[in-house]
């Protein structure tokens, strides 16, 4: 589906941006970083991760699995997935004021690094379940009920100029390596797994699936 490769190429983007997040973060305590640089971190995370990315996660492919393919909204991975992206959005409204003046005081400094760390580490590991378990086994659904395609929109004149941005703050802040988290794909390494979200197994799968799965 046209709208999950962009949707993934997104991805490529994001991911990056937050190891330039990271880094920015890093200059931004230490002094060296110029603060209304983070008014441009936050409309990119704000307008284009936020209100163009997940709006069409949410809006489109999130609805189309619901109504078109009998999926639970209250439950499994869209459940999981879309409250992960009201806690991130939380999160990104605490570390608005610290990104956008550099901090003044050394609590607030350890805010801002604890919140920066959770926001990243959390967004890295969503991206991981988004592409290696979400869509395809989306797409998969959706084709199942006749569903080849879904609809996109076009970014809106802030939504591009928040992209805008994040290529520039790439080359000023190169992203930083993680190497503290451990990603990967499968439910296992999803956040909300054995949580909010007991995995595509059991909250998806119909019997039909379950039998085929034990005559293989």
């Amino acid at each position: 589906m046209k709208l999950i490769d962009t949707l993934q190429e997104e991805h490529v983007l994001i991911d990056q941006a937050l190891g330039s997040l990271r880094r920015y973060v890093d200059e931004l305590v230490a002094g060296t970083a110029d603060p209304a640089d983070g008014k441009r971190f936050v409309a990119f995370f704000t307008d284009f991760a936020g209100r163009f990315h997940h709006d069409r996660e949410e809006g489109v492919l999130f609805d189309a699995l619901v109504t078109e393919a009998q999926l639970p909204r209250d439950r499994g991975p869209v459940h999981a997935i879309t409250r992960e992206h009201a806690e991130m959005e939380e999160w990104l409204r605490e570390m608005t004021p610290f990104l956008e003046q550099a901090p003044q005081s050394h609590d607030d400094r350890v805010r801002l690094r604890t919140l920066a760390v959770r926001y990243s580490h959390t967004l890295w590991r969503h991206v991981d379940a988004e592409n290696s378990v979400l869509y395809p086994e989306g797409v998969e659904r959706l084709r199942r009920y006749g569903v080849r395609e879904l609809p996109d929109r076009p970014m809106s004149e802030v939504e591009a100029t928040a992209r805008e941005y994040a290529t520039a703050l790439l080359l000023r802040y190169p992203p930083l390596e993680n190497d503290t988290l451990t990603r990967g794909e499968g439910c296992f390494m999803c956040r909300a797994y054995g949580e909010t979200c007991d995995g595509l197994e059991a909250e998806w799968w119909t019997d039909l699936e379950w039998d085929e799965f034990h005559e293989r």
